[in-house]
């Protein structure tokens, strides 16, 4: 998928999952650019919509998107625009998914119920996406085996323990995820090459 040598290629990344789990973070972390937020403050109004269980500190929440930039190689431009958290801003995933190339869920083990909402959507959706765990504090108390078999993970999703706050941890993850996006069209495209051989030679 490379670009020219005056044009990189621009791909549009989602970054997902539910509220809380770091998808603001990982976007300012990773970014070249001064990101945009649309962060509002939670206030009176919120309580017992937003369940702040185990990240009872959280003061602010996104409510449309946070859009980075990141420059993976010269002839690739990642955009990454972070989905909102909670289920009553939900109805914009699908047009921010618009022309995406792939999606990062990222999980949080505190609150492993928020992530189930983002994986179904990449999945009915057959958009490629990883799952990437925060390690908040740098520890993470399960292994990866463990937290895949809580999500009920299909064999071939890729899972990743990461740090939302560290820019090379965050970086690893994109890579990770062009890695299987590129994999994924190069064997569509030799299946669709192998079926139009067959089919030529039979003609």
């Amino acid at each position: 998928m490379p670009g020219s040598d005056t044009t990189p290629d621009l791909v549009k990344i989602l970054i997902s999952g539910g509220f809380g789990v770091g998808k603001t973070t990982t976007v300012a972390s990773v970014s070249e650019i001064n990101p945009l937020r649309t962060e509002e403050m939670l206030t009176s109004s919120s309580s017992g919509t937003d369940d702040l269980t185990g990240i009872e500190p959280k003061t602010s929440t996104t409510v449309a998107l946070d859009f980075g930039r990141i420059t993976l190689r010269p002839d690739l431009v990642l955009y990454l625009f972070g989905t909102p958290g909670q289920q009553r801003f939900w109805f914009m995933w699908n047009d921010l998914a618009m022309g995406a190339l792939g999606g990062v869920v990222l999980v949080d083990t505190r609150r492993l119920e928020t992530s189930f909402a983002a994986i179904d959507f990449f999945e009915s959706r057959a958009i490629p996406f990883i799952v990437a765990v925060n390690c908040f504090h740098g520890h993470q108390p399960y292994n990866a085996d463990q937290i895949r078999a809580a999500l009920s993970l299909q064999p071939t999703t890729h899972l990743r323990l990461f740090d939302a706050r560290d820019r090379a941890s965050c970086r690893d993850v994109l890579v990770a995820l062009m890695d299987q996006a590129i994999a994924r069209v190069t064997t569509a495209t030799t299946t669709a090459g192998a079926a139009g051989a067959h089919g030529g030679s039979d003609a």
